[in-house]
């Protein structure tokens, strides 16, 4: 059995190929920053139905965020080897998985806006990493992180309308004191930000949301999209539930700034999937 994944903060995306059939599934996010080995270890462990098939599996593709240093690969390959002690694991940052499931063999941009964002160029053999993905705190821009912090930071500061205002009291139920908690003190407080960023959903027609989702697309490409001199001649593509949920309006940023889109993927699961069963030769191209 084969199985590949592609894990953001909040979820990690499976499939698996076997004889027999294949099967989709999915865990909690497994990002090396939040989680180390054991915790991994756990998180196969809680899931019974794994049991029946741990033995049979034989390789496994795991594309990742934050997996972008030795180190962090590392923690990753170790919780898994933990508990599908008979596979072969390969551990890559979750751009290069969305490369894959985006570009093909051809060269493009490809950019994530889920929990978090990140971008990269694609040559359409290899991925080039540039100096982007500072994660929630310094970085992270158009993705449901920023677009959470920006909701929370306009509510506690009184600057949010009074309709939005009454509706994300009710929806949330957050103070000064609990957000404090959730983002200082507790764990993975970047899924804290990207859950509120939900409240989003069913108010794109309101001024006020409409001006915050446009304003962190516009931040995200003049950070990260513009930073690449030849934006303009390339395809821009773009995975994530924060990208895919609100496309209409990324797209309006993207066509003002002259940037061309290629693909919007929720997720890219079954795109890397395709790659990897054609890679093994299971798959014809």
């Amino acid at each position: 059995m084969i199985l590949v994944a592609d894990s953001g903060s909040s979820k990690t995306d499976w499939m698996g190929y076997s004889p027999e059939g294949n099967i989709t599934f999915s865990t909690q996010g497994i990002n090396p920053y939040f989680l180390n080995a054991n915790d991994i270890l756990k998180i196969f462990s809680k899931k019974k139905e794994f049991a029946a098939f741990a033995d049979d599996v034989k390789e496994i593709y795991f594309f990742g965020a934050g997996c972008s240093s030795p180190d962090k690969i590392e923690v990753i390959s170790n919780g898994i080897s933990s508990y599908f002690t008979k596979a072969y694991i390969s551990v890559e940052h979750d751009l290069i998985g969305s490369a894959y499931a985006t570009c093909g063999d051809k060269p493009g941009l490809t950019c994530i806006l889920g929990t978090g964002s990140n971008i990269s160029y694609y040559d359409g053999k290899e991925v080039h990493n540039g100096s982007h993905g500072l994660g929630y705190i310094l970085g992270d821009e158009g993705s449901g992180t920023h677009f959470g912090r920006k909701l929370i930071t306009s509510y506690l500061y009184n600057e949010m309308p009074a309709d939005l205002s009454f509706d994300f009291k009710e929806m949330f139920g957050i103070d000064k004191e609990s957000v404090i908690t959730n983002v200082y003190l507790n764990a993975a407080p970047n899924i804290f930000l990207a859950s509120v960023s939900r409240f989003m959903a069913d108010r794109t027609s309101h001024l006020f949301i409409l001006n915050i989702l446009k304003e962190g697309f516009q931040e995200f490409i003049d950070t990260n999209i513009k930073d690449y001199p030849n934006y303009k001649e390339l395809n821009c593509h773009f995975v994530g539930s924060i990208a895919f949920f609100y496309q209409d309006i990324l797209k309006e940023v993207c066509k003002k700034n002259q940037v061309t889109i290629g693909k919007i993927l929720q997720k890219p699961i079954e795109g890397i999937y395709n790659y990897i069963l054609r890679k093994e030769g299971i798959l014809t191209p």
